[in-house]
């Protein structure tokens, strides 16, 4: 017989991508960091960002350089259009990505928009250590992404494995 896992709350920042949206307005962070909040994680960190690679990539840097981060959100900036740059200010961060979860999130996202569910660029992967999970910037998409993929997996009950449990063996050489 095995003990049952206990929660282990994780320090999570939030990221909005957007030239549009401002802190009052910023449906996809305030979901991001109360659905954290509630499932018991701390949000360590929130920014909002206008759609330009160089600071996206500055402030993403910052957060996966401190050891007290363990996962980051970021919301906006992955769709087609000429400003949207999060995978390209991101993606080269990443240590390992997480092609399943690109590809697990747009499976459940056809279910619920059909075939435009293929502009959406969302990826996860791992850098230093630390989740990055990049979403859509609405918020349906971020409750899909949250409630249906993300919240099970920093849960370290989860079973038969989850992504909160890793931690301590993510920075293994």
């Amino acid at each position: 017989m095995t003990a049952e896992r206990d929660f282990i709350p994780l320090n999570l920042c939030v990221l909005t991508v957007s030239d549009t949206r401002t802190p009052a307005d910023d449906s996809s962070g305030d979901y991001l960091a109360a659905a954290l909040a509630e499932a018991g994680h701390r949000l360590h960190a929130r920014a909002l960002l206008p759609d330009d690679r160089y600071k996206l990539r500055a402030q993403v840097s910052a957060w996966i350089a401190d050891d007290a981060v363990d996962g980051i959100l970021a919301t906006g900036g992955t769709g087609f259009t000429g400003r949207d740059s999060t995978p390209e200010a991101l993606l080269p961060l990443l240590d390992k990505e997480m092609p399943g979860f690109g590809e697990l999130f747009r499976a459940l996202s056809f279910d619920e928009i059909g075939t435009s569910a293929l502009q959406s660029r969302a990826f996860a992967g791992l850098a230093n250590g630390t989740f990055l999970f990049a979403l859509p910037g609405s918020t349906s998409a971020c409750r899909t992404a949250w409630e249906k993929i993300v919240r099970a997996q920093l849960d370290a009950r989860t079973r038969p494995c989850n992504l909160a449990t890793l931690r301590p063996r993510l920075r293994e050489r």
